[in-house]
């Protein structure tokens, strides 16, 4: 053999086939002796051991070829099931109700939390999902069935079932979960839009058609009538072009909400930016507002900026509305806290509510912003629906310039996409506070006296 040529291949078990033929020489060597007996049995041993080596080698390399052959072909197959993006599941047993998880690759693991071995209604309780799993198992029929999954953040899922064949007795179906979330609020969002916007727009367009009316007829040589009802026009437009603006802005806040934002938001340099840009207004409206925000880095929460920046102005915003002249909008950023800590009470015999609850893992730290004003208060029937869309509070003065009804609602959906928790308590001629809180980048959980320590105050 050359230096350095790969050695010859050699079949397996060519060895215990050159020790079988050699029992057999000696076999024949040996059988003329005195002693033909005893060569004959240890040469016949010799060789069912050479041949029972050398079956059992080719065996097993057969084998292990099949075997390798087969990984190869199924490997690349199971990655894909891996790597889909729908839930996938194979689920095994007759009845529905008693159906128990075969499969699950990483979708339905991850966003359904189903678990190999564990009852399928762990995780999907939905009676038209059992139903359809039942019809498929017992008659082999596909079915499909359509449900939204409970939580903060809802989903809509279209599950088909499918019978899988099997070796046994026992049925086994394959269930695909696909997430028709998307199309469904945005077929929602577009009516609820079309619904709100025609219902809110009527009143100031039907003021804008009866001023314009009066100004072609009687008014039309009233210069201090015309003035009047001018000014009181420009500030129905202004109107309509602010609740169209809130409403695109809530319909795109709807489209993403299930969606979780990337990116990270420093709060407290959010907070200062938004107090800043408030600043004027402040003054004009004679309302001090007071920032106690922490240091750069200490209040890192997962979120989009813009959309976090909208949820402080708009809760400052409210804030100073309803406070008096005079008065003091205070605004505190807490971090890390616990969600409980969070979202706990501010100030003792108020009425509070959670309008949003985050979930409850508790390992996971907050960071929480509340901005409390001293204004009227609100009394405790209104707070269940402070976040309801054109919601307003019967007889409680909002400066010159009303709301829209939907600033409440828009942070309520923004903190819900964010994963985090809104919550108000206010008491009657002592103000209000709303407490929002957002998961953190990396935190461990701390009492709001470690917190409150820490605090730095910005006038």
């Amino acid at each position: 053999m050359a230096d350095g040529a790969p050695p010859a291949r050699q079949r397996p078990g060519t060895g215990a086939l050159i020790v079988g033929v050699s029992a057999a020489i000696a076999l024949a060597g040996l059988a003329a002796s005195d002693r033909a007996d005893v060569a004959w049995a240890a040469a016949a041993g010799a060789a069912v051991l050479a041949i029972a080596v050398v079956v059992a080698r080719w065996t097993a390399g057969h084998v292990a070829l099949r075997r390798s052959s087969v990984e190869s072909a199924a490997s690349p197959f199971a990655a894909v099931v891996e790597a889909h993006p729908d839930p996938l599941t194979v689920v095994a047993e007759s009845r529905g109700a008693a159906a128990r998880v075969v499969y699950a690759n990483t979708a339905a693991r991850e966003i359904l939390r189903l678990r190999q071995g564990a009852p399928l209604v762990s995780a999907v309780r939905h009676p038209r999902v059992l139903e359809a799993l039942e019809e498929t198992l017992t008659r082999g029929v596909p079915c499909e069935a359509v449900y939204e999954s409970p939580g903060a953040q809802e989903r809509v899922w279209r599950v088909l079932t499918s019978l899988l064949p099997t070796d046994d007795d026992s049925p086994q179906a394959l269930m695909v979960f696909r997430d028709e979330t998307d199309a469904l609020v945005r077929e929602r969002a577009g009516a609820d839009f079309l619904a709100n916007a025609s219902h809110e727009l009527r009143t100031p367009l039907a003021s804008l058609t009866g001023f314009v009316e009066t100004l072609r007829g009687h008014a039309r040589d009233d210069p201090e009538a015309r003035d009047r009802f001018l000014a009181i026009m420009a500030d129905q437009a202004d109107r309509m072009s602010r609740l169209v603006e809130d409403l695109l802005s809530l319909s795109r806040i709807e489209l993403n909400e299930h969606v979780p934002p990337q990116g990270s938001v420093d709060l407290s340099l959010a907070a200062t930016d938004v107090v800043d840009a408030l600043a004027l207004v402040a003054r004009d409206r004679r309302v001090r507002l007071d920032l106690q925000a922490l240091a750069r880095g200490e209040a890192v929460v997962e979120g989009e900026r813009d959309q976090i920046v909208q949820v402080l102005q708009n809760l400052i915003d409210n804030a100073m509305k309803f406070s008096s002249a005079d008065g003091v909008v205070e605004i505190e950023v807490l971090s890390p806290v616990s969600a409980d800590e969070a979202l706990g009470a501010a100030r003792p015999g108020a009425a509070r509510i959670t309008l949003l609850t985050p979930g409850r893992d508790e390992a996971r730290a907050f960071a929480a912003v509340r901005v409390r004003d001293h204004g009227p208060g609100l009394a405790r029937e209104h707070l269940p629906r402070l976040t309801e869309r054109f919601y307003r509070v019967e007889n409680r003065k909002g400066g010159d310039k009303p709301g829209t009804g939907l600033g409440l609602a828009i942070v309520k959906h923004i903190v819900n996409r964010h994963r985090g928790g809104l919550a108000v308590e206010s008491l009657s001629g002592a103000g209000s506070v709303f407490t929002a809180c957002f998961p953190l980048r990396a935190a461990r959980p701390r009492t709001l006296a470690e917190a409150g320590d820490r605090h730095g105050t910005v006038a």
